[in-house]
């Protein structure tokens, strides 16, 4: 009961911790160090209440309400504890690089929303995670459904944030109207709002797939697959950065949390569902880091690339799915588990990315690739941090984000071996297609931004951020680097929320420690990164001034080279681009070539998103053009609403007479 009681103390420390803000001075500095303070405070009361109950057995409390429906019952498991752990450690992060990213003195004019928002945001994901009741969740799912809204029109001045906005907004409460019939449908069956596992004979077939297609649609808008990402790159990318590292780290895993959590209250789900998370995680993880291999916005390809890991989460999720439904528990067991440890690897490296986006943006006041270049001689400390997140969400050794897809591949692979229905390891060649995918992105992104000549006067007058933005950055750094080496640290709780997940569908799920090699890997991530660092000094070594002579970079024969001659990032992604036109329907726009004496020529090519921008709004704007034919029943007269009311009674006489 401690760990629960501390979670409850930090989720209404979170909430808090921008009130006294708005009664502080336009811009006076005390109100976001109290903020920053209240939120640090409560990341750590949050992870001591997780990791606490972590050691003790479930805790739960309810207490009566005056609403009509549902009660105030709450509840501590290993599912949930496990999804606590980023929602108290990168806002508390987040605020601090706040603190430099976000000054109050410089933005009188937003910071104390911004900060009340990015308090109440996380308190209501902690609600949502240890919400048992269908209504208090529905509550906080709001909740944090406005105070990301508000978050993302932060600078409602810029028409991309005020349309991003109101794309999410439109796009959340699609997913929230989901939910709603989610739960009634789950009430009309069980009598209840509870969140508890259903018995087999508790719910007919229709009833049960109902329930499981509203959640795909809820919980799927809100983790970004796709088809239902419409809302993500533009929220993302025009959300101020440490607003987007909580967005993508964090609250992307509520969707994560909601499918684990439906889909554990069924004893014998359907071979389809985990079947369609499967084929869903797919095309998400490859169309979804093809379309940030096209992206010049530094942030959209973030962006893209966090529809790709939801995309990786939902292959293990759908895995595990397939597994309970054919009892085959050492597949749930590796799917699940290293679902939840890709979660929680995207919750560290996504952040620090996002933070590193932050930085080159603070330093340069631009997030357009093609004008940046040559930023490691100017931030040398940011292009380290950065490199490092992109090693890791490329999944190599020796960083996290290698594990968790170590241990899908390896449930993949169990499918072949293990009997039964073998059709799962399809998906092993889209994960191996998406992992090489995502390195071509993330050097096209490193080489274009850190490498080279700057490409403008902006990238030529960068200056590195101040130690309270590289701090926290390099705290998430640490962890990546820790959780690559030693793993097996995860290890019992991910077996907890395997187990507690799995029960009431066979006998004991196996360790994850039993069937992957995480025993092996701190020794041989330990040589990789000797290795690396050996290397790195021979090299220092051999480069210092005088050991040996330095020639120029190749110019291709040009006598005086400038900072035009060098890659940009489209021509980086041009290959790949075209490769998956198919998909990602790339516009170019290029001058033609004409007469033996052609003028000046501009070559751009663009990848707009094929759902929102070539299907979504072009719909949208044809419905509104129909609709606004229907202003011509609206003349302002009473005389014509009455003969409305009497056409209406007359077409419904002559109905009725029909019949």
């Amino acid at each position: 009961m401690t760990g629960l009681i501390l979670i409850l103390l930090a989720a209404c420390l979170l909430a808090a911790s921008g009130v006294p803000g708005l009664f502080a001075p336009g811009r006076a500095g005390w109100s976001e160090r109290v903020a920053a303070g209240a939120m640090v405070l409560a990341g750590v009361f949050g992870l001591g209440g997780a990791l606490f109950a972590g050691v003790g057995a479930d805790a739960s409390m309810e207490v009566a309400w005056g609403l009509p429906w549902g009660r105030f019952e709450v509840a501590l498991d290993p599912v949930t504890r496990a999804f606590l752990l980023p929602v108290f450690l990168v806002p508390a992060l987040g605020s601090v690089y706040g603190l430099g990213y976000w000054k109050q003195r410089e933005n009188p004019g937003t910071g104390r929303r911004l900060r009340l928002f990015y308090g109440l945001m996380p308190a209501a994901m902690a609600m949502i995670l240890i919400s048992r009741d269908g209504v208090l969740f529905l509550l906080a799912w709001e909740v944090m459904a406005l105070s990301a809204f508000f978050l993302v029109v932060t600078e409602d001045d810029r028409p991309e944030a005020r349309e991003a906005g109101w794309v999410y907004f439109v796009a959340t409460h699609v997913g929230t109207l989901s939910l709603f019939a989610m739960f009634v449908v789950m009430r009309q069956a069980t009598g209840s709002f509870s969140l508890i596992p259903i018995e087999a004979s508790g719910a007919s077939a229709a009833v049960s797939n109902a329930v499981f297609v509203l959640a795909a649609i809820g919980f799927g808008l809100k983790a970004g697959l796709m088809p239902l990402h419409v809302w993500l790159p533009g929220a993302h990318a025009n959300a101020p950065s440490h607003v987007s590292a909580v967005l993508s780290g964090v609250m992307l895993n509520m969707g994560i949390y909601g499918l684990i959590r439906m889909s554990g209250l069924w004893p014998t789900p359907p071979t389809w569902w985990g079947a369609t998370l499967l084929g869903a995680g797919a095309v998400s993880a490859v169309v979804g880091i093809a379309y940030a291999i096209g992206q010049d916005d530094v942030k959209r390809l973030l962006a893209y690339s966090s529809i790709e890991n939801m995309g990786i989460i939902a292959i293990g999720l759908g895995l595990a799915l397939i597994g309970r439904a054919t009892g085959q528990s050492e597949w749930a067991a590796l799917g699940l588990g290293g679902a939840i440890l890709h979660a929680w690897n995207h919750s560290l490296f996504k952040p620090l990315l996002f933070f590193g986006a932050g930085s080159v943006l603070h330093g340069t006041g631009t997030r357009r690739m093609d004008q940046l270049g040559g930023l490691a001689g100017r931030m040398p400390r940011t292009a380290v941090l950065f490199v490092i997140g992109s090693v890791a969400i490329c999944a190599l050794p020796p960083l996290n984000g290698f594990v968790s897809e170590l241990l899908i591949y390896l449930g993949l692979f169990r499918t072949v071996t293990g009997g039964g229905v073998q059709w799962p390891a399809a998906a092993a060649p889209a994960l191996g297609l998406a992992g090489g995918l995502a390195a071509a992105a993330f050097a096209k992104l490193c080489g274009t931004v850190f490498l080279g000549q700057p490409r403008s006067e902006l990238s030529m007058r960068a200056h590195e951020s101040t130690p309270i933005m590289l701090v926290p950055m390099a705290v998430l750094a640490v962890l990546c680097v820790a959780l690559g080496i030693y793993p097996a640290a995860g290890a019992p709780l991910i077996d907890q929320a395997v187990g507690m997940w799995w029960s009431g569908a066979g006998p004991a799920s196996p360790s994850i420690l039993t069937m992957a090699p995480l025993g092996w890997l701190p020794l041989t991530s330990v040589a990789l990164l000797g290795a690396g660092v050996g290397a790195y000094m021979v090299l220092r070594r051999a480069m210092k001034p005088g050991a040996s002579p330095r020639p120029g970079t190749w110019d291709c024969g040009y006598a005086a080279p400038t900072r035009r001659m060098q890659y940009t990032g489209s021509s980086f992604s041009q290959t790949l681009v075209s490769l998956f036109s198919w998909a990602l329907w790339p516009r170019v726009r290029r001058t033609k070539v004409r007469g033996l004496f052609p003028g000046s020529g501009r070559y751009r090519s663009e990848v707009p998103d094929a759902v929102l921008d070539r299907t979504v709004l072009p719909g949208v704007r044809i419905a509104a053009d129909f609709l606004g034919w229907m202003r011509l029943l609206q003349q302002g007269q009473i005389q014509v609403y009455v003969l409305y009311v009497l056409l209406t009674v007359l077409v419904l006489f002559a109905s009725m007479y029909m019949v």
